[in-house]
């Protein structure tokens, strides 16, 4: 549906709840869409299951060139594009590479809507999220790496071993 040239990544919201049927709704129409989806163990009065739910609540991600932005928002389950500056927020490539390779590794990541803040920029120099950079918080008296995603406010948060860490 895109070409590469002219495709942008945009952070989508989402009805609450439809996260799911909304990017299943885009896949059909051709859209190329990311959910960061993780699993999480729930707990009901009889029994507990594991589910997969959406890293970001009410948030997904479309790879789209600017003229199909009405297309996305005619898809049901999409409420609006986040805007900043009064234009559509777009992200780079960059990023939702980055918050892929987070999601594809085994760190626990945790999300907070908390804008959090700045600190000393690093970069992880080994493992497997070599090359990410980000900045350093304290956070729960441990230090962790806060990568910080512009364009939607939020901040994910990663356990990283100082030792992996170099100064940016």
């Amino acid at each position: 549906m895109a070409t590469t040239a002219t495709a942008k990544w945009y952070p989508v919201y989402t009805h609450a709840k439809a996260e799911k049927k909304a990017c299943e709704a885009l896949q059909s129409k051709g859209v190329e869409v990311y959910l960061p989806l993780q699993k999480q163990l729930k707990q009901w009065s009889d029994r507990k299951k594991w589910t997969e739910e959406p890293l970001i609540k009410s948030y997904l991600f479309v790879r789209i060139p600017p003229h199909e932005q009405a297309n996305v928002l005619m898809t049901k389950g999409i409420a609006r594009f986040i805007y900043f500056s009064g234009k559509v927020a777009a992200m780079p490539d960059r990023q939702l590479e980055d918050l892929k390779l987070l999601m594809a590794s085994a760190y626990e990541l945790e999300i907070t809507e908390r804008h959090l803040q700045p600190g000393e920029k690093i970069c992880i120099k080994a493992g497997p999220l070599k090359g990410i950079t980000g900045e350093i918080i304290q956070y729960r008296s441990q230090k962790q790496l806060a990568l910080r995603l512009d364009g939607i406010g939020c901040s994910i948060i990663v356990n990283v071993a100082a030792s992996l860490i170099a100064r940016y």
